[in-house]
């Protein structure tokens, strides 16, 4: 028990030193992959009928997703930034309706538009470097 309570101690702090040093669009990065293996985990408590897990880890998908939406800056980000926040809007949809049907079809389908989104994302940090 106490190695596993060292474990997670020392998982929050290397956590919370990466965000500090991280830039905005870093942090959009992280946040995008925290949902992935958020899904993950909850693909798997769903395959093993683990009922709450499943609603944890989709309840934290969903804040998750949601954060990224109240991050986007709707005034001056055009329909980029209106066409993302109806795209979260309908993840979120459909995380709960995955949570109620116990569906990993549907946890799917947001993991695959994650990933779209993501692999944008990190095209632009790509773009950015050069």
């Amino acid at each position: 028990m106490y190695n596993l309570d060292a474990l997670n101690e020392y998982q929050q702090v290397a956590i919370q030193s990466k965000v500090n040093n991280s830039t905005p669009h870093s942090l959009v990065s992280m946040l995008l992959q925290g949902v992935l293996d958020k899904l993950a985990k909850a693909t798997g408590a769903i395959q093993r009928n683990d009922i709450a897990e499943r609603g944890q880890t989709i309840s934290e998908s969903i804040r998750i997703i949601d954060n990224l939406r109240a991050s986007l800056d709707i005034p001056n980000g055009g329909t980029i930034a209106s066409g993302l926040a109806s795209l979260y809007d309908y993840m979120e949809r459909r995380l709960v309706e995955a949570n109620s049907k116990s569906d990993v079809l549907i946890v799917e389908e947001v993991v695959t538009l994650i990933n779209e989104i993501k692999s944008a994302w990190d095209t632009i940090s790509t773009q950015q470097a050069s």
